[in-house]
């Protein structure tokens, strides 16, 4: 009888250090950290992103951009030195082509101190986003460093016929130069990009900076660059050029 009562305590024993051995590998093995998820697949092809938009609570997803492009190609007066990107010249002018019911699409390709020749070695990026029209306003620093006008002149005619051979309208934006700079040169800076135009059958703005040069109020405090407001003055001489060439090319 006591034989049968150790052996039947000592079996209970046993289960009873199986079942807390068995729970304590639960525990571990819940506590232990899951392991790693395999890699994201990197097979999938790659799509261009040419816009994002965004919403509150929304992830951003790609918006695709077919409308025609219009580069705005030129030195600081184009980039905007001085004032916020959406008071440069291209940012008014993209505003007044929505207004006025144009689907343009206006890429800023302006460098500030860029020359002619700079402008030629930039050509081939200003093509790779296949513009329809490109608005060139280069030069200016050329006349301000006194450079040779011929130099001058053949940097713009070579930079036009790279684009022209490319199927693009050129706009030409002209500048011209103080009259602390001689009279022989600065009449000769001015009239080059009229001979420019003439040889290559340009549109042409006869003066980029006309009713903003010279003004204190448009102006920024080094006298050379406009204000916004001053940008926005331009956007109105240079979109009356521009709107028969997006008639023609709508």
């Amino acid at each position: 009888m006591r034989r049968s009562w150790i052996l039947t305590k000592l079996f209970y024993c046993l289960c009873l250090s199986f079942i807390l051995l068995c729970g304590y590998d639960l525990a571990r093995a819940s506590a232990s950290p899951a392991p790693p998820s395999p890699p994201p697949r990197d097979d999938v092809e790659p799509q261009l992103v040419t816009g994002v938009t965004v919403q509150p609570g929304r992830p951003k997803r790609p918006v695709s951009d077919e409308r025609p492009r219009i580069v705005a190609f030129g030195n600081s007066l184009t980039a905007g030195l001085g004032v916020p990107q959406d008071q440069s010249y291209p940012a008014y002018l993209q505003r007044t082509l929505d207004a006025a019911g144009y689907a343009y699409r206006v890429v800023n390709a302006g460098v500030s101190g860029d020359t002619t020749a700079g402008g030629i070695r930039r050509v081939s990026w200003v093509l790779n986003s296949t513009p329809a029209i490109v608005i060139l306003e280069l030069g200016g620093n050329d006349g301000l460093r006194g450079l040779s006008l011929h130099e001058t002149q053949a940097n713009l005619e070579r930079i036009i016929q790279q684009l022209q051979q490319a199927s693009v309208t050129v706009v030409l934006a002209g500048m011209k130069l103080p009259p602390n700079y001689g009279q022989d040169y600065t009449e000769g800076f001015e009239a080059l990009y009229q001979a420019i135009a003439q040889r290559y059958h340009l549109t042409r703005i006869p003066f980029f900076l006309d009713g903003v040069a010279g003004s204190s109020s448009l102006n920024q405090a080094d006298g050379i660059h406009p204000t916004g407001e001053g940008y926005r003055l331009i956007v109105e001489k240079v979109f009356p050029a521009l709107e028969p060439l997006l008639e023609r090319t709508r």
